[in-house]
């Protein structure tokens, strides 16, 4: 008998914790054959990704191969880029794989029985002249590579008083949200590092770093007593903070705000709002302005009940008619929905809707401090933290993520290795 053949396409969180569940529960126990398709061979969970940038965190040390964890936990790794989708002969298409100008693999198809898409999302850069093409973005791992390169090379450049632009290193961030201030506070950081490293001159008094978001406060999706928080701990760190302020053009030196105002600076990045990979509305499926796809709250396609979506790349409506918020704690929540559902397609039980419940906010400012809320219920108040204790939740996050895709042994032994390098490397990629 034909296995029915489950196919996520995105290795993200979401998708690489739904598989990881599907495999053991169906692919193990043949039940089910589990595929996951993704363009990259391995693994970093997004939110470390400003760490990435900074050089603060190793990809190197905390990727995971694709395919060395799917033969231990009981799916297939197909490596390609999702490029064409036929609903009728439920068959999606991978694009070739083209190294350095040569071909690896030629197109090839996949069919499916069910189908789930969890490619998350991308910087959007509202059309915004220049953005694209002066700005650097955090959406992959090989996007904070590029900028760890070229903040090494600026840091280095500067350390040559005939060479710089500008009397401090100046850096400017668009978007306030978690990615931009989280950047913004581990930039700091990562200078007194690279001083203390005898990498550059510069300390981190000579770092300018400008954080500038168009909505009235930073973080604007959050409580506002975390936002007044962080504001206050940014400035201590020397953040120039600009609210209000709108970005109408960027180049190679710098922005322009709708005010006419000019910010010089040496180095660009773009934090500024997300969007789902446009292609997705390429693919015959009901999207929103943002590519998003329209699923019902089963997260099943509005227009395919065998295409499922989840994470970032999904329009999941809740109870109360607001959309579920594209944050990495919804994509976890619907991971784990969307594996009882899978699981009950196979036992020809009913679905069951997904329902978002927040468990609150936690922002990292480096190793300078923490600030976030918890939910301590449905209808009860969020517990306001911060210190060492927020540092202590904000950690607990990405070990709950290990703890998904690893397993408690292997987790509780990639912390004592964590402990173990702390002592053994440098406390940042400096190469």
């Amino acid at each position: 008998m034909t296995l029915p053949r489950i196919v996520v396409v995105g290795g993200g969180a979401g998708g690489l914790e739904l598989v990881t569940r599907l495999g053991r529960k169906l692919g193990k126990r043949k039940r089910a054959e589990i595929v996951l398709v993704d363009r990259n061979p391995t693994h970093i969970w997004k939110p470390l990704l400003h760490e990435v940038a900074t050089g603060v965190l190793d990809s190197g040390l905390d990727e995971v191969s694709y395919q060395g964890h799917s033969k231990a936990h009981g799916y297939r790794f197909q490596r390609g880029t999702l490029s064409d989708l036929d609903h009728d002969a439920r068959r999606l298409t991978l694009a070739p794989i083209i190294d350095d100008g040569t071909l690896v693999l030629p197109s090839r198809t996949l069919e499916y029985d069910y189908l789930v898409l969890a490619l998350g999302s991308v910087s959007n850069d509202f059309g915004t002249p220049g953005v694209a093409s002066h700005c650097h973005f955090l959406d992959s791992p090989q996007q904070a590579e590029a900028f760890r390169q070229a903040m090494l090379n600026t840091f280095l450049r500067y350390s040559d008083p005939e060479r710089r632009l500008h009397p401090n290193l100046v850096v400017g961030i668009v978007g306030a949200g978690a990615t931009g201030v989280e950047l913004a506070a581990e930039l700091y950081d990562a200078s007194k590092m690279l001083h203390s490293y005898g990498f550059t001159s510069l300390n981190s008094g000579q770092l300018d770093v400008h954080l500038i978001e168009a909505a009235p406060q930073i973080l604007p999706a959050l409580p506002t007593r975390i936002s007044k928080a962080v504001y206050r701990e940014l400035e201590k760190l020397g953040v120039n903070i600009h609210v209000d302020t709108r970005v109408t053009q960027a180049d190679e030196h710098g922005f322009m705000t709708a005010d006419g105002t000019r910010i010089e600076t040496d180095l660009n990045v773009w934090a500024a709002g997300i969007r789902a990979p446009s292609f997705l509305s390429e693919l015959g499926l009901s999207t929103e302005r943002n590519h998003q796809i329209k699923v019902k709250r089963t997260l099943q396609s509005i227009d395919d009940e065998r295409i499922f979506a989840l994470g970032d790349c999904a329009a999941c409506p809740q109870a109360d008619g607001k959309m579920v918020p594209p944050r990495a704690q919804a994509a976890h929540q619907q991971a784990t929905r969307l594996y009882h559902n899978l699981c009950a397609i196979l036992e020809d039980k009913p679905l069951k809707d997904f329902t978002f419940h927040d468990r609150g906010s936690l922002i990292s400012l480096a190793h300078f401090d923490a600030v976030g809320s918890l939910m301590r219920g449905a209808s009860a108040r969020s517990l306001f933290i911060e210190g060492r204790l927020a540092k202590l939740f904000y950690a607990s996050l990405y070990r709950m993520h290990q703890f998904a895709i690893h397993g408690a042994v292997k987790t509780g032994m990639t912390v004592v290795v964590d402990g173990i390098n702390r002592f053994l490397r440098p406390k940042m990629k400096l190469h």
